[in-house]
């Protein structure tokens, strides 16, 4: 199984920002730990600040990944474009907006 991690704006802040609400975990850490839990995944990870990156991101990940996560961060809310991209593609797209990175792993059972 192969799943694409797609993180949004201020992502990259992940472990440094908001760290009471968010934790104190940056995701490149937390991204090593779930690929050492699930070692029969293939995980993809992409992260950008910029709207169109990411909708080329959910487009390219058609046919090449069984599944996306998509955290967009405050795109989520805001983007039309990015949600007609996850319209468009065959590829499963998990819209998530966590409170915290941990409980990603929840979510791959349901892919």
């Amino acid at each position: 199984m192969k799943i694409l991690i797609i993180n949004g704006p201020n992502l990259n802040l992940q472990g440094r920002r908001d760290t009471g609400v968010y934790g104190s975990q940056t995701f490149e850490s937390y991204f090593e730990a779930l690929k050492a839990n699930y070692p029969s995944v293939e995980f993809g990870y992409f992260q950008s600040n910029i709207e169109g990156e990411l909708i080329d991101a959910v487009q390219q990940a058609d046919g090449v990944y069984d599944g996306v996560v998509l955290n967009a961060g405050g795109y989520t809310h805001t983007s039309v474009a990015l949600r007609d991209a996850v319209a468009a593609v065959s590829v499963p797209v998990l819209w998530y907006f966590p409170a915290g990175c941990l409980q990603l792993a929840l979510l791959l059972p349901l892919l």
